[in-house]
């Protein structure tokens, strides 16, 4: 992809130049395929390779008007330069001095128009000026963090020419950098760096979950490096406070490192005097969050060694990872569920091959209550479910046997849509559902299932929940909410701290929207550490099945074959897990390379564990 053209005024000079490297370049995974027959076994994703497009930039010729200077600074903002050196030739010796491009960087939809301003009529003067303007599309931050944004830009670059040399250059302007967003796309990556839940484990067993904190960077520009220090630097403000690092504050890179793993696929990465004395278990931390990071960029890492002090403080491999740290994207599922025509919920076991659905042992599948929705915890060893009226909400063992008892929740809702919606287990064992009854609509939390319900506060939300999906990480939590007939898909940080009494107080955080484009959200999954897949449509449009990020950012290879009248998506953290759907025509799934296909005729909902 080449830089947009920019608009307005002369022919366009060339600003820099483009090389085509032969080697290819690791991209992010895309979804798990499946194969068109056989079982129904994900298939291990592989890289796709790309030809690596390489660009560089072209310093300004002598005797370069106003409108060529601003043309080559700007094609110079979309090289691979690290430090962006030749974009400051275009500028002033202070003005260079004075420029922070690594402070932001805002996304256009088509690129900046240049327009004169109101010092570009004079042709013998020695002042100019041109408006930079476009439509905005995002906002890349210092902390590399990606905000949706909208709204029509407008920033002034003034131009002065040197009375001595009688060269034009650019002596203001705005902070930062600004591009199109083909551009952004050919330039940036999105990448997850991982941190560890603060107030949270994995399965109580007191091992670490780790969080994906995402964030942008410059994918040609020795990105290994720049994802170390953005390790290093810490989460972004967004997530720091349900997080922590394992990095002693202070650690950083020595200067001028550049990292690289050795032919074994080992990186060695050396650090500043503030790690010298860590223990081991702590080193051992330290290493998982950067082998998680360094593997959603370059997947092939399979070992990190961390140095410090002249010595080796430890390393850690990719298959002990796991012990040192969970992750939700390394959660298996053990089984496929569904609720079937006869309003039971049964299963599939995972990745086995094998599509012939079995009741689940317990009440919840021996059909004595019809069911509208259910939510089987992460260890599948319980299960909770909303009866079809949407009135009662119960929780039972999967065990043979089991009974269904008491309701553990009921709503006063008067019609079906105005009740209970499908219920969220999170990684701690809590279930997390939403009571859409106009006359109290609330976000309740039942800890371990059962007990007194704890109401949750939604500072911020503007609207009624249609659904509930809270991360495997435990601190994030997507909301679909309804705002005068306009559903939005929100993403919430989950705080815990102390209340009053016995209960402790639970909020959700500055909701944030992953699909701003979006103006209806039928039904959403995480599919990944930072990744949802959604079905949903934009205003005027069809409705679609694509992935977002929970940044509002849209992956490379977002969209996938369109379905209609969705009822239900079946995704999973562990993005090996194919993907299943509900419709009018029943249970579906999606084969690799291919368009969704019937599996069973009847089901009205379809789930993995969570």
């Amino acid at each position: 992809m080449g830089a947009e053209r920019r608009k307005g005024g002369a022919r366009r000079t060339p600003g820099r130049t483009v090389a085509y490297a032969a080697c290819g370049a690791v991209l992010l995974a895309g979804c798990a395929s499946m194969p068109d027959s056989g079982d129904l076994r994900g298939v291990e994703s592989t890289p796709r390779q790309d030809t690596q497009v390489r660009v560089f930039a072209m310093p300004p010729r002598d005797d370069a008007q106003p409108q060529e200077i601003v043309q080559g600074f700007l094609e110079a903002l979309t090289s691979d330069d690290p430090s962006y050196s030749t974009a400051r030739q275009y500028l002033t010796n202070k003005a260079a001095q004075k420029w922070q491009p690594e402070r932001s960087t805002t996304v256009l939809a088509d690129g900046p128009t240049t327009v004169a301003g109101p010092t570009g009529s004079r042709d013998d003067g020695d002042d100019f000026s041109y408006v930079l303007t476009g439509t905005r599309v995002a906002v890349v931050d210092a902390q590399q963090s990606y905000a949706p944004a909208s709204g029509n830009y407008g920033q002034t670059v003034h131009l002065t020419r040197d009375k001595k040399t009688g060269q034009w250059r650019i002596d203001a302007l705005p902070a930062g950098v600004v591009m199109g967003k083909s551009d952004f796309q050919r330039n940036y990556v999105s990448v997850n760096k991982y941190y560890f839940a603060s107030n949270t484990t994995a399965d109580g067993s007191g091992q670490p979950m780790a969080v994906a904190d995402p964030v942008y960077v410059r994918e040609r520009v020795d990105p290994m490096t720049q994802m170390v220090r953005s390790v290093l630097t810490g989460p972004t403000s967004w997530l720091r406070h349900v997080v922590r690092s394992s990095f002693p504050t202070g650690t950083a890179l020595p200067k001028g490192t550049s990292l690289a793993p050795d032919d074994q696929n080992k990186l060695t990465v050396p650090l500043n005097d503030k790690a010298a004395h860590i223990g081991r278990g702590k080193c051992d931390e330290m290493a998982a969050q950067l082998l998680f990071s360094l593997q959603s960029l370059a997947p092939t890492i399979e070992e990190i060694a961390l140095r410090a002090g002249g010595t080796q403080l430890c390393s850690l491999a990719a298959d002990r990872a796991a012990a040192v740290a969970a992750r939700g994207s390394e959660t298996n599922p053990g089984y496929l569920y569904f609720i079937d025509g006869q309003h039971r919920l049964v299963r599939m076991t995972s990745g086995s091959g094998n599509t012939r659905a079995e009741p689940v042992p317990g009440a919840l599948g021996d059909g004595a209550k019809a069911l509208r929705s259910v939510a089987v915890a992460r260890d599948e060893h319980s299960a909770a479910g909303v009866a079809l009226d949407g009135k009662t909400l119960y929780v039972t063992s999967t065990v043979s046997g089991s009974s269904i008892g008491d309701p553990v929740l009921q709503s006063k809702g008067k019609t079906e849509t105005d009740r209970l919606t499908t219920p969220s287990w999170d990684a701690q064992g809590d279930l997390w559902v939403a009571d859409r009854d106009p006359e109290r609509p609330r976000l309740l939390l039942l800890a371990k299932g059962g007990g007194q319900p704890l109401e949750v506060l939604t500072p911020g939300l503007d609207g009624r929940i249609n659904a509930v999906r809270v991360a495997a990480d435990g601190v994030r939590i997507a909301l679909v909410v309804d705002n005068g007939g306009k559903q939005s898909l929100l993403i919430g940080r989950i705080e815990r701290g102390a209340g009053s009494g016995e209960q402790p107080s639970v909020s959700v955080q500055e909701l944030r929207s992953a699909t701003p484009e979006l103006e209806q959200v039928r039904a959403m999954a995480w599919a990944g550490d930072s990744r949802l897949v959604v079905v949903g449509r934009e205003a005027g449009g069809v409705e679609q099945v694509q992935y977002v990020q929970c940044d509002g950012s849209i992956p490379e290879a977002g969209t996938l074959p369109g379905l209609t009248e969705v009822t239900s998506i079946a995704a999973s953290e562990d993005s090996d897990t194919p993907l299943f759907a509900t419709s009018k025509d029943g249970l579906l799934w999606l084969p690799g390379g291919s368009g969704w296909r019937t599996l069973k005729e009847t089901a009205s909902a379809v789930f993995y564990p969570g």
